[in-house]
Formats: structure tokens, C-alpha cells, sequence
């Protein structure tokens, strides 16, 4: 009966070991618009590249989109206001695991775009 107990247990640890995975770091961009603007182009620019928003709240500045395709990717954002600027992060995960944080900079390079604030 023991020999079943830590078994259990031991694989009940083990499952909870794969089930945690580590934070996603964000990448950072600081936009010359408003923040509710720069929050609308950002979910519409995620839309246009084939995410599913699936929560988007403009008073929070916080959206949560995703690619449905393997592996799932995932979106999130914060928009935040910075002066008469808005703050940008972002980050993303892929099949559960965070994508390092370099690969976000053609989105921003793209939301720039959108915006009109491109170099």
C-alpha cells in the first residue's frame, strides 16, 4: 500500500513539474501617441495577423490574443501612459513556453508603422 502512495505522489510531482513554466519577458517600446490610440492599433494589428483577441479591456490598457496554429502563439499587451506617450509591452508565448523577447521587435517595428511614428 505505501509503494502506491509514493508512487502516486512521485507522479503527481512530476506532472506538476511540467505544468509550471517561467514568465514570459516583455519587450518595451515608447510610442509618441496617446495610449488609447496606440491600444487600437495594437489589437487591430494583432487581428490582421490572424490572432483570435480574446480579452481586450481599453480602460485596463490590457489585451490577450492568440494564433490558432501549432504551436499555439500567444499575445500579451500593455499599454500604458507615459506623459502625453504610451508605453508598449509586449510578450508572447509559444506552445506554452516564452519566446525570448527580441523576436517581438518586427511587431513593434509594425505597430510603429500603423501608428504613423516610424523613423
Amino acid at each position: 500500500m505505501k509503494i502506491r502512495h509514493w508512487l502516486a505522489l512521485g507522479l503527481l510531482g512530476g506532472l506538476t513539474g511540467c505544468a509550471t513554466t517561467t514568465p514570459p519577458e516583455p519587450r518595451e517600446l515608447v510610442y509618441t501617441t496617446s495610449s488609447e490610440e496606440t491600444f487600437r492599433e495594437a489589437v487591430e494589428l494583432m487581428m490582421v495577423q490572424g490572432y483570435v483577441v480574446r480579452h481586450a479591456d481599453l480602460s485596463l490598457g490590457r489585451a490577450e490574443a492568440s494564433l490558432a496554429r501549432w504551436p499555439e502563439y500567444r499575445l500579451q499587451l500593455q499599454v500604458s501612459e507615459e506623459g502625453s506617450n504610451s508605453r508598449v509591452r509586449v510578450s508572447a508565448l509559444r506552445g506554452g513556453q516564452p519566446l525570448p523577447p527580441y523576436l517581438l521587435d518586427p511587431w513593434l517595428v509594425d505597430l510603429q508603422y500603423r501608428l504613423g511614428v516610424a523613423p
